[in-house]
């Protein structure tokens, strides 16, 4: 069931409507992605959601009670923000970053009672920091240094957890290791978290629900948006696009000037072939030029026997002088 809803919902600033009139609704246990093109207006959404920044018109509810009625402390125990900025502090532990998660319960001293404490080591041990709590910060990869982020928003203890481009600034398996983390939360945890990325590939494979903002926001699961044709007419173009079979990019090659024929199965081939492709040689049933992959080498013409597809790409240069 929807926990927080939104109605009529038009986002951006005085001088400029970015999205208008949105309806959406977010339910407990979910990884939701919010996906579009540069400029479509996610991060003034995710602000919004957030109450960072106030609706130019329509409203957001939380539990059928407008966030509007709300004070800003009664919020803060609603929802936590994940900034798209790389935290860069020195001389705090990682403790001590993820006890600020517990702003909206201490006293103005910000004494942390025996509750909390144990709150701080559980979700530390959720983002798997148990080893690193006593580093500081800026000893950790950046990889670490987003989980400890998040492990600071896991300790605010809301239902709704905000992030704007949480893999930003990470290497692909840092950026797999957040992405999968957030999911296993999600479910392990009963809470929501909604974040904007760029990461679609992964989006696609580890998202409940996509939210994709174009003129509007499409809302569904990856495989239904995928077979609407909405991610290609959103992200594609006369050079790349969707690949409608396996939810990956690809670049639509110019027509080869070369043709060759390929026999064979398994990696070898399909890799042999990616190769002719992104080289502009055509892959047809019948040619002048043949090449068999087989057992780890591969053989053109019959007589050119090969153990690298670079070695196979050269042997085609000279065929074709010869």
């Amino acid at each position: 069931m929807a926990f927080l809803q939104t109605q009529d919902l038009t986002i951006g600033y005085a001088s400029k409507v970015v999205q208008e009139k949105l309806s959406l609704s977010l339910e407990r246990g979910a990884l939701v992605c919010l996906l579009g093109t540069n400029g479509c207006g996610k991060s003034t959404l995710l602000r919004t959601l957030s109450y960072l920044q106030k609706p130019l018109s329509g409203e957001i509810f939380f539990e059928g009670t407008p966030l509007s009625k709300m004070t800003a402390e009664e919020r803060s125990t609603l929802f936590s923000l994940v900034l798209t900025d790389s935290v860069e502090v020195e001389n705090m532990s990682v403790y001590n970053l993820v006890a600020m998660g517990r702003f909206p319960y201490t006293s103005w001293s910000g004494k942390l009672k025996q509750e909390d404490r144990l709150i701080v080591e559980k979700v530390i041990s959720q983002v798997n920091l148990v080893d690193k709590k006593y580093q500081f910060i800026n000893q950790l990869s950046d990889g670490e240094r987003q989980r400890a982020v998040i492990a600071k928003a896991l300790a605010q203890e809301t239902p709704l957890v905000i992030l704007d481009e949480p893999t930003a600034h990470l290497d692909l398996p840092s950026r797999i290791e957040v992405m999968m983390l957030l999911k296993r939360l999600a479910h392990e945890m009963g809470k929501c978290f909604i974040l904007s990325s760029h990461e679609l590939d992964l989006s696609m494979q580890l998202a409940d629900v996509i939210w994709l903002m174009d003129k509007g926001i499409y809302v569904g699961i990856p495989e239904d948006l995928m077979l609407s044709g909405i991610f290609t007419r959103v992200f594609g173009s006369k050079s790349y696009g969707f690949d409608e079979y396996d939810g990956h990019f690809s670049v639509f090659y110019r027509k080869g000037e070369k043709q060759v024929s390929v026999c064979g199965d398994g990696l070898y081939t399909t890799w042999l072939k990616r190769a002719l492709k992104r080289n502009s040689i055509d892959v047809v049933e019948q040619s002048g030029i043949n090449i068999e992959a087989k057992n780890g080498k591969f053989l053109v013409q019959n007589k050119y026997e090969c153990s690298t597809i670079s070695e196979v790409l050269e042997k085609l240069c000279l065929i074709e002088k010869e």
